[in-house]
């Protein structure tokens, strides 16, 4: 998979392709279900695990935000891939953050995790996944170095911009019907720079209820 997305020239970056050879994605996919294929799946609960080179594409965006001692937040976290991508980046010093509204997305993705390579950075707390609304972010580990957003939202909310420190970034699908993949960076006297990466098609950021009746 990863050789595949090197050869597309959708990975350049040498440690988001170690980074995606050692988190195995066939344990973040429903049994059965081809895991290395580039397409998105569906995991249940009207939400996708988006496909591969979405991943790739996102973490090297945030790759200079996701150091060793660094702070991440995944805000639809789903079945857990990418925030155990952003545990093996940011490293046992560092902080990585799931934020999943779906109850049984957030106890199967903690089952996924502990299969995964960074099982370890879960025992020991430095990664973590919580039940809540991503659209308010998650304040207790705020400020972060690195926010990714699973789905898209009509416009970005507040309170994530809010959580991101003055030299972070945040990667966030904005739209509805067309979608723009934005990189929002926080500049170091606070405000806020704008720029749109690419077109994408996202489910929506939405409440749980929405999502569970299909939007």
């Amino acid at each position: 998979m990863v050789e595949g997305l090197q050869s597309y020239g959708v990975i350049s970056s040498k440690k988001v392709a170690e980074v995606m050879g050692t988190i195995d994605r066939a344990l973040f996919v429903p049994d059965g279900t081809p895991a290395y294929d580039d397409s998105p799946m569906s995991i249940g609960y009207n939400a996708t695990i988006s496909a591969p080179h979405m991943h790739a594409t996102c973490l090297q965006l945030l790759e200079k935000n996701l150091q060793p001692g660094m702070h991440a937040l995944d805000v639809g976290s789903g079945t857990g891939y990418l925030t155990a991508c952003f545990a093996l980046m940011v490293g046992p010093k560092g902080r990585a953050v799931g934020v999943e509204h779906i109850p049984e997305l957030v106890s199967s993705s903690i089952e996924n995790i502990q299969k995964s390579a960074v099982a370890p950075l879960l025992k020991e707390g430095s990664l973590s996944v919580h039940v809540g609304d991503g659209r308010l972010g998650w304040p207790e580990f705020a400020p972060y170095d690195a926010i990714h957003v699973g789905a898209a939202a009509p416009e970005i909310p507040q309170p994530l911009i809010d959580q991101l420190k003055p030299g972070g970034r945040m990667v966030i699908p904005v739209g509805n019907l067309y979608q723009d993949l934005k990189v929002v960076d926080k500049n170091m006297d606070g405000s806020v720079s704008i720029r749109t990466e690419t077109s994408v098609r996202y489910v929506p950021l939405t409440s749980r209820e929405a999502q569970l009746r299909g939007y």
